[in-house]
């Protein structure tokens, strides 16, 4: 027998805690049914059902095969659901949290994009550079930039983006020279509040040694366009993505420092709570993302 049908066939006998009904519900024959019980606890070796006249119960190898099951045949559902659901049936308000800076210069034009394609899906986007608790604050996914922390959220990377030491040209031309990254101590230093490394900034040199460095920032933000700002009036040197400081680089407004010294990279990751029933409009939202940004736009 199709063993498909058979799992089919014993979900529905439980949940409906009846043959006769799960018969009906099934449109089989109540004989069909018994068979397709009785032939699956043939081939596993183990009952999964007590049966008496009044009443059904699972056994313990029953109660964990039925999870099994039922696990399966609503992710078949799910499957199918989103194979046949087309753009103008993807629908409801999907919640997002997103950095300031990267949403605003990368993702605004995303949103539009994604809005062309599926224009019943309302978009919910909250700016924040804090890390938020996407189950607790009701967000169905969320953009992280730099390193992620284990846990039990699913991530799918968009990109990377690289960060660079940078400084005004008038900054440097009034400064003692920098040459390593000791030399940045005696400087005033722009500080991102929410960069894993807090007040430290970690370096591979050119011989692939690493090195680190421990600071009192002149000025701390929560924002990395802030940093930008203060480096672009002269106020210091600071470390800051790509993505924020590229068309500063660009026009020679901000000069880049210690080229032979590289910092860490930031990885790009989109993150939502589960992969289990994930809503249509939560993965189609997520396949688009990996396609915008297959190829970096900063």
């Amino acid at each position: 027998m199709d063993r498909f049908q058979e799992m089919q066939v014993f979900v529905s006998v439980v949940d409906a805690a009846s043959f006769v009904r799960a018969a009906e519900s099934l449109d089989m024959s109540k004989a069909a049914v018994s068979r397709y019980i009785s032939d699956l606890e043939s081939r596993l070796g183990v009952r999964l059902l007590h049966r008496t006249t009044r009443r059904l119960s699972l056994t313990g190898e029953g109660s964990l095969f039925y999870e099994r099951c039922k696990s399966l045949l609503q992710e078949l559902d799910e499957a199918e659901r989103e194979l046949s659901c087309s753009a103008a049936e993807v629908g409801g308000v999907l919640r997002i949290n997103a950095p300031v800076s990267f949403g605003v210069l990368y993702l605004a034009s995303a949103w539009a994009g994604f809005r062309k394609l599926y224009p019943n899906v309302q978009l919910d986007i909250t700016h924040s550079d804090r890390v938020v608790d996407l189950v607790e604050e009701g967000y169905d996914l969320a953009i992280r930039i730099g390193q992620l922390t284990s846990s039990s959220l699913i991530s799918r990377r968009l990109g990377t983006t690289s960060l660079v030491l940078c400084a005004s040209p008038e900054y440097l031309q009034k400064s003692p020279t920098v040459t390593c990254p000791d030399d940045l101590l005696n400087h005033s230093l722009l500080s991102y509040s929410y960069a894993s490394g807090g007040n430290e900034w970690h370096f591979t040199g050119p011989d692939s040694e690493s090195q680190t460095i421990r600071f009192q920032p002149a000025v701390r933000s929560n924002t990395g366009d802030v940093c930008a700002t203060l480096a672009l009036e002269g106020q210091g040197i600071t470390l800051q993505p790509q993505f924020i400081v590229s068309e500063h680089l660009r026009s020679g407004r901000l000069v880049p420092m210690l080229p032979e010294y590289t910092a860490r990279e930031s990885g790009v990751y989109v993150v939502y709570p589960t992969r289990q029933f994930l809503a249509p409009k939560v993965r189609v939202l997520i396949d688009f993302l990996v396609e915008w940004f297959e190829t970096p736009r900063w």
